[in-house]
Protein backbone atom coordinates (compact mmCIF):
# COMPACT_ATOMS: atom_id res chain seq x y z
CA UNK A 1 0.00 0.00 0.00
CA UNK A 2 1.22 3.18 -1.03
CA UNK A 3 2.33 6.00 1.91
CA UNK A 4 0.20 9.30 1.70
CA UNK A 5 2.66 11.60 3.33
CA UNK A 6 0.36 14.84 4.64
CA UNK A 7 2.53 18.09 5.46
CA UNK A 8 1.37 21.25 7.12
CA UNK A 9 2.60 24.81 5.97
CA UNK A 10 4.33 26.17 8.16
CA UNK A 11 1.68 29.21 9.74
CA UNK A 12 2.10 32.91 7.58
CA UNK A 13 2.56 35.82 9.49
CA UNK A 14 -0.32 38.67 8.22
CA UNK A 15 1.55 40.78 10.75
CA UNK A 16 3.64 41.05 14.34
CA UNK A 17 3.66 44.00 16.50
CA UNK A 18 6.10 44.84 18.03
CA UNK A 19 7.86 47.70 19.42
CA UNK A 20 9.52 48.78 15.97
CA UNK A 21 6.39 47.55 13.76
CA UNK A 22 5.68 49.60 10.78
CA UNK A 23 1.92 50.34 11.34
CA UNK A 24 1.52 51.98 7.84
CA UNK A 25 -1.38 49.88 6.24
CA UNK A 26 -2.97 49.69 9.12
CA UNK A 27 -5.50 52.92 9.04
CA UNK A 28 -9.29 52.85 11.64
CA UNK A 29 -12.14 53.49 9.54
CA UNK A 30 -15.39 54.62 12.02
CA UNK A 31 -19.32 55.05 11.31
CA UNK A 32 -18.18 58.93 10.44
CA UNK A 33 -18.28 57.73 6.48
CA UNK A 34 -21.75 57.86 7.13
CA UNK A 35 -22.44 60.97 9.41
CA UNK A 36 -21.77 59.03 13.00
CA UNK A 37 -19.39 60.27 15.42
CA UNK A 38 -17.68 57.38 16.77
CA UNK A 39 -13.79 56.90 17.06
CA UNK A 40 -11.33 54.73 16.90
CA UNK A 41 -7.04 55.02 17.09
CA UNK A 42 -4.81 52.57 16.66
CA UNK A 43 -1.37 52.94 17.61
CA UNK A 44 1.58 50.28 19.78
CA UNK A 45 1.81 50.51 23.28
CA UNK A 46 4.10 50.62 25.22
CA UNK A 47 5.18 46.51 25.18
CA UNK A 48 4.52 46.90 21.30
CA UNK A 49 1.20 45.80 20.79
CA UNK A 50 -1.18 46.76 18.45
CA UNK A 51 -3.38 48.93 20.88
CA UNK A 52 -7.06 49.98 19.74
CA UNK A 53 -9.25 52.09 21.67
CA UNK A 54 -12.16 54.27 21.32
CA UNK A 55 -15.76 54.83 21.64
CA UNK A 56 -18.32 53.70 19.81
CA UNK A 57 -21.08 56.21 19.49
CA UNK A 58 -24.98 55.34 18.37
CA UNK A 59 -25.61 59.14 17.39
CA UNK A 60 -26.58 60.61 14.42
CA UNK A 61 -27.09 56.66 13.47
CA UNK A 62 -23.63 55.70 13.85
CA UNK A 63 -22.46 52.21 15.64
CA UNK A 64 -19.22 50.99 14.27
CA UNK A 65 -15.75 51.60 14.35
CA UNK A 66 -13.02 49.23 12.59
CA UNK A 67 -9.40 48.71 12.34
CA UNK A 68 -8.08 47.70 9.01
CA UNK A 69 -5.18 46.21 7.08
CA UNK A 70 -4.71 46.60 3.57
CA UNK A 71 -1.96 43.92 1.98
CA UNK A 72 -1.37 43.05 -1.78
CA UNK A 73 -3.61 40.14 -2.67
CA UNK A 74 -2.20 37.60 -1.41
CA UNK A 75 -2.89 33.69 -2.11
CA UNK A 76 -3.55 31.28 1.05
CA UNK A 77 -4.35 28.34 -0.53
CA UNK A 78 -3.75 25.21 1.93
CA UNK A 79 -4.78 28.15 4.95
CA UNK A 80 -7.85 26.86 6.73
CA UNK A 81 -8.03 29.00 9.77
CA UNK A 82 -6.71 32.93 11.04
CA UNK A 83 -5.40 32.54 14.55
CA UNK A 84 -4.95 35.98 16.40
CA UNK A 85 -3.49 36.52 20.17
CA UNK A 86 -4.94 39.44 21.89
CA UNK A 87 -6.47 40.51 24.66
CA UNK A 88 -9.80 42.27 24.21
CA UNK A 89 -12.17 43.89 27.05
CA UNK A 90 -14.83 41.24 27.09
CA UNK A 91 -16.75 42.47 24.03
CA UNK A 92 -18.00 41.23 21.26
CA UNK A 93 -15.98 41.60 18.11
CA UNK A 94 -15.61 40.50 14.35
CA UNK A 95 -12.69 39.25 12.46
CA UNK A 96 -13.08 40.19 8.57
CA UNK A 97 -11.42 39.54 5.54
CA UNK A 98 -11.55 40.66 1.74
CA UNK A 99 -10.53 39.22 -1.38
CA UNK A 100 -10.59 42.38 -3.54
CA UNK A 101 -10.01 45.94 -1.70
CA UNK A 102 -12.19 46.92 -4.17
CA UNK A 103 -15.19 44.19 -3.25
CA UNK A 104 -17.60 46.13 -0.87
CA UNK A 105 -18.63 42.92 0.51
CA UNK A 106 -16.32 41.15 3.73
CA UNK A 107 -16.42 37.97 5.45
CA UNK A 108 -17.34 37.99 8.84
CA UNK A 109 -16.56 36.32 11.88
CA UNK A 110 -18.17 37.02 15.43
CA UNK A 111 -16.05 36.30 18.32
CA UNK A 112 -16.35 37.30 22.20
CA UNK A 113 -13.16 38.53 24.20
CA UNK A 114 -12.58 37.33 27.75
CA UNK A 115 -10.18 40.40 28.99
CA UNK A 116 -7.34 37.94 29.28
CA UNK A 117 -4.69 37.25 26.38
CA UNK A 118 -5.89 34.82 24.36
CA UNK A 119 -5.65 33.11 20.63
CA UNK A 120 -8.92 33.59 18.82
CA UNK A 121 -9.11 30.93 16.20
CA UNK A 122 -11.66 31.10 13.11
CA UNK A 123 -12.10 29.16 10.30
CA UNK A 124 -11.13 30.45 6.92
CA UNK A 125 -14.28 28.68 4.96
CA UNK A 126 -16.51 29.25 8.11
CA UNK A 127 -16.66 33.01 7.24
CA UNK A 128 -19.57 34.64 5.78
CA UNK A 129 -19.99 37.36 3.31
CA UNK A 130 -21.77 40.64 4.70
CA UNK A 131 -21.87 44.02 3.85
CA UNK A 132 -23.69 46.94 5.49
CA UNK A 133 -24.32 44.28 8.40
CA UNK A 134 -26.71 42.33 6.08
CA UNK A 135 -26.10 38.74 5.56
CA UNK A 136 -25.44 38.18 1.82
CA UNK A 137 -26.69 35.54 -0.92
CA UNK A 138 -22.94 34.09 -1.55
CA UNK A 139 -21.06 31.95 -0.84
CA UNK A 140 -18.80 31.62 1.84
CA UNK A 141 -15.25 33.14 2.11
CA UNK A 142 -13.20 30.18 -0.55
CA UNK A 143 -10.23 31.49 1.50
CA UNK A 144 -8.05 31.56 -2.03
CA UNK A 145 -6.45 35.04 -1.80
CA UNK A 146 -6.77 37.76 1.27
CA UNK A 147 -6.30 41.72 0.34
CA UNK A 148 -7.60 42.33 3.53
CA UNK A 149 -8.40 41.76 7.24
CA UNK A 150 -10.23 44.36 9.52
CA UNK A 151 -11.45 43.97 13.37
CA UNK A 152 -14.99 45.62 13.67
CA UNK A 153 -16.90 46.27 16.85
CA UNK A 154 -20.79 47.20 16.49
CA UNK A 155 -22.29 45.43 19.44
CA UNK A 156 -25.88 47.99 18.95
CA UNK A 157 -25.01 49.81 21.86
CA UNK A 158 -22.70 53.10 23.20
CA UNK A 159 -19.51 51.91 24.71
CA UNK A 160 -15.89 52.28 25.38
CA UNK A 161 -13.45 49.50 23.43
CA UNK A 162 -10.06 48.38 24.27
CA UNK A 163 -8.21 45.81 22.29
CA UNK A 164 -4.53 44.52 22.09
CA UNK A 165 -3.12 42.54 19.53
CA UNK A 166 -0.20 40.32 19.43
CA UNK A 167 -0.29 38.72 16.00
CA UNK A 168 -2.22 37.56 13.16
CA UNK A 169 -0.95 34.69 11.30
CA UNK A 170 -2.97 31.24 9.52
CA UNK A 171 -2.30 27.90 9.89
Amino acid sequence: MPLLLLFQLPPMIIFDFTPDADLTNWRTVDDTVMGGVSEGSFGLSEDGHGLYTGHVSLDNNGGFSSLRYRMPGTRIDGFTKAVIRLKGDGRAYQFRTKTNEDHRHSYVYNFQTSGEWEEVEIELRAMKPQWRGRRLDREDYPAEVLSEVAILIGNKQEEDFRLELDWIRLE
